[in-house]
């Protein structure tokens, strides 16, 4: 799904107008980037949580020449889904794949 399609799904649904479904989906990301780089974690019901991990400085090692190198400490950003998506999607695929999977008609395998 791109932006492109939330703000279509909000244009159909609630009826706002093209640039007010824009301004609403860019408000939305922007307070969650804003969040993101101040340290803070999002945490959003029935979806899931944005929590941002620092990583500290290591040495590392160039494959080509063997040379060892500084890595400086980094933070980068894990989701989790929440417990209600994980089971929805789990029972999802989990139907998919019984509909995937006819038994034969003759009985055999």
């Amino acid at each position: 799904m791109l932006k492109s399609d939330l703000i279509a799904i909000l244009v159909a649904k609630r009826q706002l107008t093209q640039k007010q479904a824009e301004l609403t989906v860019e408000t939305i990301f922007d307070a969650m980037k804003s969040a993101l780089c101040s340290g803070d974690n999002i945490e959003i019901r029935g979806l899931g949580a944005f929590h941002v991990k620092n990583y500290d400085g290591y040495n590392g090692r160039n494959p080509k020449t063997g040379e060892v190198i500084p890595v400086k400490p980094k933070r980068g950003i894990t989701f989790r889904t929440g417990k209600e998506l994980r089971e929805r999607v789990n029972r999802a695929s989990a139907s998919r794949e019984r509909k995937a999977d006819p038994k034969s008609e003759t009985g055999t395998a």
